[in-house]
């Protein structure tokens, strides 16, 4: 048989962040003593008052297909969630509980977008948004920043990229993998300019709310006159250390709320019983049940910033949020150790990965290829290492 896969599949680039974590795997099981910190994992285990809530289900024989949306009881303590942490009044019927946040951002995709519609992408984005967009056949309009703006897209700008065809706009807040996160005033900017086009949507990814080293997590659903145009998304992955549970979840105007549901009816129906009732326990609980690891984080960041800092040629800015750093590292493009010439982001952290034995991330797998990511969801020791390898490898670059 002749192996033909789909134009779709053939046009689909895979995951840059998780074909690093796959190289690190290959190469560590070679022998080498690789640290990758090209993931973006807690390093925590699952709070114990969610996993007993998860044996409980168990015992309850939670065990039956579940409703397409969630549970209704799941979709009320998320609609509560909303109210209580972020001001916004979702009803659970404006909410649809999918397997991950990835999942929710694919139904939004396949449900909204047309051929030829078009999507504003602030650079840099997450890694997947891309295809999702170019799955849906639509087109993606990127809208470039840099570590001087603190990595944060200007109303000017959005407008400015405005067309007849633009459908969405679609960003995170905190953002992965620059950590910046918007302000109450960025995004009500950012509001005032969408408002006067009431066909664009605004998708606002959150799923890193509680990893937010600001005073207060915002949500750009929270102004009135915008909010029957934005897409909230969140999760339990990152906030409470839940990566392989698998939920996500969108509060959303109850037309899309629809759509999305009669897409997941038809690839998945209802996300795991066990994981939902795991999420429910978690969404119920008080809020301040992630501070410890708030405060870890911001610890690790704070670390990171002051090795890195002692690099000659990296530049950074201040995370705000999120577990990562996105150093601009144009200062090494031109050099070379002798053997490897570094042309690109891409080039400089394969050789990080080859000469240092550290697991990065290029730039260009967010949209921003001057720029490299790296993760601090490790301890710190290990983060202190990994720079102590980084630092020695870049000092070989002439």
């Amino acid at each position: 048989m002749e192996q033909i896969l789909s134009n779709r599949i053939n046009s689909l680039s895979e995951s840059q962040t998780l074909a690093m974590a796959r190289l690190s795997r290959e190469l560590i099981a070679e022998g080498k003593d690789i640290i990758s910190l090209s993931i973006g994992e807690p390093d925590f285990d699952t709070p114990t008052f969610i996993k007993e809530a998860a044996k409980k289900a168990i015992d309850e024989n939670y065990s039956h297909y579940t409703p397409v949306p969630g549970y209704i009881e799941l979709r009320q303590a998320i609609s509560k969630k909303f109210k209580r942490d972020n001001n916004l009044d979702y009803t659970p019927e404006q909410i649809v509980v999918s397997t991950g946040a990835k999942h929710a951002l694919t139904n939004l995709a396949l449900s909204i977008l047309n051929p030829g519609d078009e999507v504003l992408l602030p650079s840099p984005y997450w890694v997947s948004y891309l295809e999702m967009i170019k799955i849906a056949e639509a087109t993606p309009i990127t809208i470039t920043t840099n570590i001087d703006n603190d990595f944060k897209v200007t109303p000017e700008q959005i407008e400015a990229a405005i067309t007849p065809k633009t459908r969405m706009i679609w960003f995170s807040t905190p953002c992965n993998p620059s950590g910046s996160v918007y302000t109450k005033e960025e995004l009500k900017a950012i509001a005032d300019v969408i408002v006067k086009y009431p066909n664009i949507l605004i998708v606002s990814d959150e799923i890193y709310e509680h990893i937010n080293f600001l005073s207060k997590h915002e949500s750009i659903a929270q102004f009135d006159f915008i909010k029957d145009q934005v897409i909230t998304v969140n999760g339990v992955s990152k906030g409470f250390a839940m990566t392989g549970w698998r939920i996500g979840y969108i509060g959303a105007p109850k037309w899309i709320a629809e759509g999305c549901i009669k897409m997941q009816g038809q690839f998945t129906s209802g996300t795991c019983s066990i994981a939902q009732k795991a999420a429910q326990a978690a969404l119920e609980a008080d809020a301040n049940v992630t501070d410890e690891m708030l405060k870890a984080f911001k610890s690790r960041r704070d670390l990171v910033l002051k090795e890195m800092g002692e690099i000659p040629g990296l530049k950074l800015n201040e995370p705000k949020g999120a577990f990562y750093v996105f150093p601009d590292v144009t200062n090494f493009f031109g050099k070379t150790d002798g053997e490897t010439m570094i042309n690109n982001s891409a080039d400089l952290s394969m050789f990080i990965l080859n000469k240092g034995l550290v697991a990065l991330v290029s730039g260009d797998a967010f949209g921003n290829p001057d720029c490299i990511r790296l993760s601090y969801a490790a301890s710190e020791q290990t983060l202190t290492e990994a720079i102590r390898r980084i630092k020695t490898a870049l000092a070989t670059l002439k």
